[in-house]
């Protein structure tokens, strides 16, 4: 599976968007900055993604964005296909363009067994999934200081 740049930031904008859940609305500067995205390249994605109904913003100088839904109901394939299509034909594709000859048929079903395994994957997996992974990852580079 192929995840282009615009799916990667997508999906890095709505994980930092659930990891400052709670914490109001999110300049567009300071998810640029945090994640390290081109800001005007963000700006596209993030309409996107706000058309599409994961996100809603405010415009001003205390505007910003913020997730429409909590990060448990947002799953990472859904946010994937909501900017790049669907990924599960991807192996589709490939599988039709492996050539002629006994091997394109089984080719084929490799890759369509590939492309379900992961959508499985992206369509289990919720940015709360991803929020806790990063928050455990991030404790756990704390150190432990004991009195």
């Amino acid at each position: 599976m192929r995840i282009s740049a615009k799916g990667e930031y997508a999906i890095k904008a709505i994980l930092d968007l659930s990891l400052h859940e709670g914490h109001g609305l999110q300049p567009i500067q300071e998810i640029a900055a945090r994640q390290g995205i081109p800001q005007r390249y963000l700006e596209q994605v993030l309409l996107q993604l706000k058309r599409t109904g994961f996100l809603h913003s405010r415009r001003g100088s205390a505007g910003g964005y913020r997730l429409s839904r909590s990060p448990d109901q947002l799953t990472v394939g859904a946010v994937l296909r909501a900017v790049e299509g669907n990924p599960a034909t991807e192996g589709h594709r490939r599988g039709g363009r492996a050539g002629h000859g006994e091997a394109a048929g089984d080719l084929f079903e490799l890759w369509r067994e590939v492309a379900e395994a992961v959508s499985g994957v992206i369509d289990r997996t919720t940015f709360e999934d991803l929020k806790r992974r990063a928050e455990d990852r991030r404790s756990a580079a704390r150190p432990m200081y004991h009195i």
